[in-house]
């Protein structure tokens, strides 16, 4: 019988469970990146063995207690779990290339077709009766001809 399948001792597995309770855990995360805004990012690696199946990830923003400040998408990404590796360096300042072309594409669109808005020329918000489409075809005034007042 020894042979035979594992028994299970629950007072074996409270104690297991209380004396692994004391050993020391990972407080502080591994140094991961840094993006251009100046954020810090950190990460505590998952550990099954002390049940931690996902890694825990997290950053740290150049003012403190300011976690609305804008981060990039890559590491936003990396935060989420949606990627495992973290970005490079060349992967941020290639993307940040892109976006500032973009930026300046847009601007120079702008600046060619845009318009010079003139106040008078807008047309003045209708109120009441008037701010209805009328049409041809239909009655203002039930029993009266078309658009007679």
């Amino acid at each position: 019988m020894a042979n035979g399948p594992p028994t299970r001792n629950l007072m074996r597995i409270v104690l297991d469970n209380f004396l692994k309770s004391f050993r020391p855990r990972q407080m502080k995360g591994n140094y991961v990146g840094e993006d251009y805004f100046g954020n810090k990012y950190y990460e505590i690696p998952p550990d099954p063995s002390v049940g931690r199946r996902r890694a825990s990830r997290w950053f740290e923003p150049t003012a403190k207690e300011a976690y609305d400040q804008e981060i990039t998408a890559e590491w936003e990404a990396w935060l989420r779990g949606r990627r495992k590796e973290p970005p490079t360096e060349q992967e941020l300042l290639k993307n940040l290339a892109i976006m500032k072309m973009k930026e300046r594409n847009a601007a120079e669109l702008e600046a060619k077709y845009s318009k010079p808005k003139d106040a008078a020329a807008l047309e003045q918000q209708k109120t009441g009766m008037g701010s209805f489409p009328q049409y041809d075809e239909y009655e203002v005034m039930p029993g009266k001809g078309k658009h007679e007042k």
